[in-house]
């Protein structure tokens, strides 16, 4: 397929058809929300996805997935998913961001993927990450990963033309974060704490309505990847620095290819090229309603982002049930 040829396809067809596998994996773990089994909410989002990315006409790589083959039997980092006769793609994905927030029954929990062409995704290894995120609608440079939390928050402030008292930062609640909620609050800035989702936590600045302004703390690698992408979409703001806990850490990412391992990303670094960003509400949200079954429907509510147009589009589906094939 030529060059031309592929950006055609990308035009016409995977923007609408990401959102269909985040529905396909929203659709089969909202089976096991508040069931209290988290790995069998996540096996049923896997298989569901799978299956769906199977069935495009793509030639995808999985460079963010469930963990390196040895360790994941499904959708591993390096698989190859679609007909494999379509245009090269670099794939990441959560196909469930909240496995816990799901089997107790919780907010925020989503299926997620991000497409791009091939090469322009960060292979981020299975570490932590240090992310700062702002939402779109900002100067270049108003936050800075090495700032002290208040001085990112002063400044943020001064580019809203709002009071520190109205920033809201979204961290995830871990003890490690004691020193960035402490700084928050010496500045009389609002905290939200998440219990689980760090992809969320990021995407929430890209949707003024949430009153999410601010993202800072330390989340898995991966994931930073997946944010980013919804970022790009949306022309926000973000760095990330990977943490290293151990020397098997450090050898991952040398497998993935990092030398530099004190580089300071920035957006474009992590996400690059025409990125696509889908989601799927799983549980009830923030910004996504959860995925819910009526006698013989069942109702999804997706967003999903293209990076090249800025297009973000929220789709509410209704699909009726099929001999028990969903979607």
């Amino acid at each position: 397929m030529s060059i031309e040829s592929e950006a055609a396809y990308l035009d016409r067809v995977l923007t609408m058809e990401v959102g269909r596998c985040t529905e396909a994996a929203a659709v089969a773990a909202s089976t096991m929300i508040g069931r209290g089994d988290k790995e069998g909410a996540d096996h049923a989002a896997v298989v569901a996805l799978r299956d769906a990315f199977n069935k495009l006409e793509i030639d995808g790589t999985v460079v963010i997935g469930e963990g390196e083959r040895d360790e994941a039997p499904m959708l591993y980092i390096g698989e190859k998913v679609g007909s494999g006769h379509g245009p090269k793609v670099d794939i990441a994905l959560d196909p469930l961001e909240g496995t816990t927030l799901t089997a107790k029954a919780m907010a925020n929990a989503l299926a997620v993927v991000a497409m791009a062409q091939h090469g322009t995704l960060l292979h981020a290894p299975d570490t932590y990450m240090d992310k700062i995120a702002i939402g779109p609608g900002y100067p270049k440079g108003v936050v800075d990963l090495d700032a002290p939390v208040e001085e990112n928050i002063l400044s943020l402030a001064k580019a809203k033309g709002a009071p520190p008292g109205e920033i809201t930062l979204c961290v995830l609640d871990r003890t490690r974060h004691a020193p960035i909620i402490a700084g928050a609050r010496k500045v009389g800035a609002r905290v939200n704490m998440i219990s689980d989702g760090d992809v969320a936590g990021v995407f929430h600045t890209t949707e003024p309505a949430t009153g999410i302004d601010l993202y800072v703390g330390r989340g898995g690698a991966p994931e930073g990847v997946l944010a980013a992408a919804a970022l790009r979409c949306v022309g926000g703001q973000m760095q990330g620095r990977l943490h290293f806990r151990s020397d098997d850490e450090r050898e991952r990412a040398d497998r993935a290819g990092i030398t530099d391992l004190n580089r300071k990303y920035d957006l474009k670094e992590l996400a690059s090229g025409d990125v696509f960003f889908a989601a799927t509400g799983v549980t009830n949200g923030t910004m996504l309603d959860g995925v819910r079954w009526e006698r013989d429907l069942v109702h999804t509510h997706t967003i999903v982002m293209r990076s090249k147009t800025g297009t973000v589009r929220y789709i509410r589906a209704h699909t009726r049930r099929n001999g028990g094939d969903i979607l």
